[in-house]
């Protein structure tokens, strides 16, 4: 009961979540139906479940690079547009992804699997559908919800800033170890 929402509430039961109720967007196009559950914690981890007709992808597949790529797509193009990064920062996919769960359910006709368990879904038409639909729908919910898109869009700030910092640390080990 409560299908996906419920689902990602669940899965972020033992952590704190930076919103209480999970985005969710749910469309149909050309006969597949798309579903995508988000909720962003204070973890440090990504947690990523994808669905084709009720078999678990574990590999993930066309879905979920369709839904990383427009995530990562919407919160950069968010982040400038609202000054919320320097110039000399970008946004990488992993600091967005930091601390997000996620479902994605995909329902089609004819899925193409690649291999003989099914872990990965192969149709490259549904890359295409799940990114629009994460798109439009992400863009039209931070319109929306201001004070959460700027909660996920600091968190991922700071992993960007920590990402920096690691790199500047090791590469300065690095050359103290030559000398």
């Amino acid at each position: 009961e409560g299908g996906l929402v419920e689902f990602v509430k669940f899965m972020n039961a033992h952590k704190n979540p930076l919103h209480p109720q999970p985005i969710y967007l749910k469309k149909e196009r050309d006969g597949i139906l798309i579903e995508v559950g988000v909720q962003y914690n204070d973890s440090y981890n990504e947690t990523i479940l994808s669905f084709v007709n009720n078999i678990n992808t574990i590999e993930g597949g066309t879905h979920v690079s369709g839904f990383k790529s427009a995530l990562t797509r919407v919160c950069v193009k968010y982040s400038k547009e609202n000054k919320l990064v320097k110039d000399d920062m970008t946004l990488q996919g992993e600091d967005i992804r930091e601390g997000l769960t996620a479902v994605i359910c995909a329902k089609l006709h004819a899925p193409q699997f690649e291999g003989q368990t099914k872990t990965k879904l192969g149709n490259s038409e549904v890359e295409g559908l799940v990114e629009s639909v994460v798109s439009e729908g992400l863009t039209r919910f931070f319109e929306e919800n201001r004070t959460v898109a700027n909660k996920i869009l600091e968190k991922a700030v700071l992993a960007a800033q920590a990402r920096m910092a690691a790199r500047k640390a090791r590469d300065l080990t690095r050359r103290k170890g030559a000398l």
